[in-house]
Protein backbone atom coordinates (compact mmCIF):
# COMPACT_ATOMS: atom_id res chain seq x y z
CA UNK A 1 0.00 0.00 0.00
CA UNK A 2 1.02 3.39 -0.60
CA UNK A 3 1.91 5.83 1.69
CA UNK A 4 1.03 9.89 0.89
CA UNK A 5 2.44 12.18 3.48
CA UNK A 6 1.70 15.66 3.19
CA UNK A 7 4.20 18.44 4.04
CA UNK A 8 2.59 21.82 3.53
CA UNK A 9 5.33 25.08 3.67
CA UNK A 10 4.20 28.42 3.64
CA UNK A 11 7.16 31.11 2.91
CA UNK A 12 7.11 34.74 3.18
CA UNK A 13 9.66 37.11 1.96
CA UNK A 14 9.44 40.78 2.40
CA UNK A 15 11.67 43.08 1.10
CA UNK A 16 11.44 46.77 2.27
CA UNK A 17 13.30 49.95 0.89
CA UNK A 18 14.04 52.81 3.34
CA UNK A 19 15.92 55.84 2.84
CA UNK A 20 19.43 56.52 4.75
CA UNK A 21 17.17 58.97 7.15
CA UNK A 22 14.72 56.25 7.92
CA UNK A 23 18.11 53.50 8.43
CA UNK A 24 19.80 55.77 10.81
CA UNK A 25 16.44 56.21 12.86
CA UNK A 26 15.79 52.34 12.88
CA UNK A 27 19.72 51.72 13.76
CA UNK A 28 19.22 54.84 16.81
CA UNK A 29 15.87 52.33 17.71
CA UNK A 30 17.41 49.01 17.90
CA UNK A 31 20.66 50.65 19.78
CA UNK A 32 19.13 50.73 22.52
CA UNK A 33 19.51 46.52 22.76
CA UNK A 34 16.57 44.30 22.40
CA UNK A 35 16.03 43.31 26.07
CA UNK A 36 15.87 47.36 27.21
CA UNK A 37 13.65 47.95 24.64
CA UNK A 38 10.93 45.21 25.48
CA UNK A 39 11.38 46.16 29.27
CA UNK A 40 10.74 49.54 28.55
CA UNK A 41 7.87 48.76 25.68
CA UNK A 42 6.01 46.24 28.42
CA UNK A 43 6.36 48.99 31.00
CA UNK A 44 5.12 52.33 29.03
CA UNK A 45 2.97 50.38 26.91
CA UNK A 46 1.44 46.82 27.83
CA UNK A 47 2.39 43.20 26.97
CA UNK A 48 -1.03 42.46 24.92
CA UNK A 49 0.18 43.83 21.74
CA UNK A 50 4.00 42.98 21.23
CA UNK A 51 4.06 39.77 23.33
CA UNK A 52 3.25 37.70 20.64
CA UNK A 53 5.42 39.19 18.15
CA UNK A 54 8.37 39.57 20.76
CA UNK A 55 10.31 36.23 18.75
CA UNK A 56 9.77 38.32 15.58
CA UNK A 57 11.06 41.51 17.08
CA UNK A 58 14.15 40.15 18.63
CA UNK A 59 15.34 38.70 15.17
CA UNK A 60 14.20 42.03 13.19
CA UNK A 61 16.47 43.82 15.92
CA UNK A 62 19.32 41.53 15.51
CA UNK A 63 19.01 41.60 11.63
CA UNK A 64 19.10 45.19 11.50
CA UNK A 65 22.20 45.62 13.76
CA UNK A 66 24.08 43.57 11.97
CA UNK A 67 23.15 44.63 8.59
CA UNK A 68 22.86 48.44 8.91
CA UNK A 69 26.42 49.03 10.09
CA UNK A 70 28.43 48.34 6.99
CA UNK A 71 26.01 50.14 5.23
CA UNK A 72 26.31 53.05 7.36
CA UNK A 73 30.12 52.80 6.56
CA UNK A 74 29.83 52.39 2.60
CA UNK A 75 27.75 55.80 3.28
CA UNK A 76 30.02 57.56 5.11
CA UNK A 77 32.60 56.96 3.05
CA UNK A 78 31.25 57.76 -0.63
CA UNK A 79 29.53 60.89 1.32
CA UNK A 80 33.74 61.61 2.18
CA UNK A 81 34.85 61.08 -1.12
CA UNK A 82 32.11 62.76 -2.86
CA UNK A 83 32.91 66.00 -0.56
CA UNK A 84 36.81 65.70 -1.29
CA UNK A 85 37.57 64.84 2.63
CA UNK A 86 39.32 61.49 1.06
CA UNK A 87 40.24 59.97 -1.98
CA UNK A 88 38.27 56.69 -3.57
CA UNK A 89 40.99 53.42 -3.24
CA UNK A 90 40.54 51.28 -5.70
CA UNK A 91 41.82 47.67 -5.91
CA UNK A 92 44.94 47.31 -8.08
CA UNK A 93 45.61 43.87 -9.54
CA UNK A 94 48.99 42.96 -11.06
CA UNK A 95 49.20 40.81 -13.75
CA UNK A 96 52.42 38.82 -14.27
CA UNK A 97 53.75 37.66 -17.38
CA UNK A 98 53.92 34.09 -18.14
Amino acid sequence: MALIQENARIEFSLTMTISESEARALDALVGYGTDEFIRVFYEKLGKAYMEPHEAGLREFFKTTRLSLGSAFKRFDDARSVFNGDKIASTAIKTVRAG
